[in-house]
């Protein structure tokens, strides 16, 4: 073969290679697209997610006489993930009821999909439901659709404050008692539990921070009691046995439902509260996640 034709055999074959190569395909996600148009920077987080948090720092909610801090359940968020072809974003936003049908066709204008509108808490004041979405396309357009409709609601929006990570006067009780560590943040022990499955939504892989991970939140209630709430993630199998090892610790379960679309295996999110002494809170925590099929430790 020639110089020329070897040439011109090189050239074919780069055609078709950037034939073959998705007009939007990015291999690393465009984090400080998406904060510089949310406004609002977000951290990374394993499996190569980027996830940005909503708190309603703006409403006070109360249960039973309870405060509920922002941190303890109601922290909306966003998380992004570069896929090869895509960039996907899931998450939810925590709504008065005034805002639920603006935020919703503003999302489903900017191409975004509603995956579930529900309660996670129950008898709080004032009643606030959460809205999950899912996305896919251009990072930054995605955000851009996203804050649009934040700015429907009062969410406070802007750069955020660095949180207080003081350890609490609970938290190594509580830590001790489940098995796993946590983090503090604003006098908030959070502690996520992953489950050992790999997860799909659409066909795409969706790691723990997108969602798919066990959440246990908790707050000092004065000086010997801890409020808690969060989600266990389930599979059909193990929802029974969570279910009864939380009541049977004096845990109220404050909804059973989906958060997804196309989820694999299908799961099932588990909320509860609870008002009692940290062990105690532990103790029924611990038997609970017996029943469940987390990675190990």
């Amino acid at each position: 073969m020639g110089p020329l034709s070897r040439r011109a055999a090189f050239l074919a074959v780069a055609t078709l290679c950037i034939a073959a190569t998705p007009l939007f395909a990015q291999s690393v996600l465009d984090a400080g697209g998406i904060a510089q148009s949310l406004g609002r920077a977000g951290s990374a987080m394993p499996g190569d997610v980027y996830r940005v948090a909503f708190p309603r720092s703006d409403l006070k909610v109360t249960i039973d006489g309870v405060v509920v801090a922002p941190g303890l359940g109601l922290g909306g968020y966003a998380a992004f993930k570069q896929e090869p072809d895509t960039t996907m974003v899931v998450g939810d936003v925590v709504l008065r009821e005034d805002e639920i049908q603006n935020v919703i066709t503003s999302l489903e204008n900017g191409g975004f999909h509603i995956t579930a509108l529900h309660n996670h808490l129950r008898n709080e004041t004032p009643h606030v439901m959460y809205l999950h979405f899912m996305g896919t396309g251009e990072a930054k357009l995605l955000a851009t659709s996203l804050r649009s409709a934040l700015l429907l609601t009062k969410t406070p929006l802007g750069a955020t404050k660095k949180a207080d990570a003081t350890t609490t006067w609970f938290a190594k009780t509580i830590q001790d008692g489940v098995g796993y560590q946590g983090k503090v943040a604003n006098g908030i022990l959070s502690i996520g539990v992953p489950r050992a499955e790999s997860i799909t939504m659409q066909g795409y892989p969706i790691p723990p921070a997108m969602g798919v991970g066990i959440v246990m939140n908790f707050q000092g209630v004065g000086a010997a009691r801890v409020a808690t709430t969060g989600d266990f993630v389930l599979i059909a199998s193990e929802v029974n046995g969570v279910e009864q090892s939380l009541k049977s610790h004096g845990f109220e379960v404050t909804a059973l439902h989906h958060h997804m679309i196309g989820d694999s295996p299908p799961l099932y999110y588990m909320h509860f509260w609870s008002v009692q002494p940290p062990s105690e809170i532990a103790a029924g925590l611990k038997d609970a996640l017996a029943h469940v099929n987390k990675r190990p430790l």
